[in-house]
């Protein structure tokens, strides 16, 4: 019976497993391990935010183009339609239409090219935030392995994952042959094609 009370207390008086956080506060190694990933967990948030606030202020430019493209455009074939009334019935305004169709092309193959950088830049910036959001993701199961298992997570095993899986990752993107931006660029270039006609009829006819 004794014996029996004995063991009974011993078990009561057996010391809980310490929880995981606890177990990393003791442990140097892992505290300072948790630490440096929760500070690369918040630069890498950082770093998030600063490249979606770069692709936003990036979209608004591209969007100021198009309407420049458009209102450049509009407002010279209207100063050509209302001036063109003072040459008719001579070939002078023929004769010298390819001075607007010469700052009209110039202008056009501007903003286009404008155009397709502030595109490529996006592409460039976006593909950098994916990149961003993965390590992130990465980091953020590591960090949660940690504070789950504690003492028992293999610093050598579970680092050198991390390591590998930054290294051996490859962008899951399909091979376009056309892009967004490439229909885009036609389709300023096939306006602006049409612009030098409008401005051909206009000052010929």
């Amino acid at each position: 019976m004794s014996d029996l009370t004995t063991t009974d207390s011993a078990t009561i008086m057996d010391p809980k497993p310490l929880h995981p956080l606890h177990q990393i506060a003791e442990n140097p190694t892992h505290k300072l391990l948790l630490k440096q990933w929760l500070k690369e967990e918040e630069l890498i948030l950082t770093r998030v935010s600063n490249k979606e606030t770069q692709i936003d202020s990036i979209r608004k430019e591209i969007t100021q183009l198009y309407c420049l493209f458009f209102l450049f455009h509009s407002t010279s074939l209207i100063l050509l339609f209302t001036t063109s009334s003072s040459f008719s019935g001579s070939t002078k305004g023929c004769q010298r239409s390819w001075i607007p169709s010469v700052c009209s092309l110039v202008c056009s193959l501007g903003i286009i090219w404008a155009v397709r950088y502030k595109t490529d830049v996006e592409a460039h910036l976006e593909r950098m935030l994916e990149r961003e959001k993965e390590d992130g993701k990465l980091l953020g199961k590591c960090v949660e392995e940690l504070r789950k298992k504690g003492a028992e997570f293999d610093l050598l095993k579970e680092v050198d994952a991390l390591r590998k899986a930054k290294s051996l990752r490859v962008e899951s993107r399909t091979v376009k042959k056309w892009e967004a931006r490439d229909f885009v660029t036609l389709f300023f270039v096939g306006v602006a094609c049409l612009v030098l006609g409008l401005t051909r009829v206009i000052l010929c006819n």
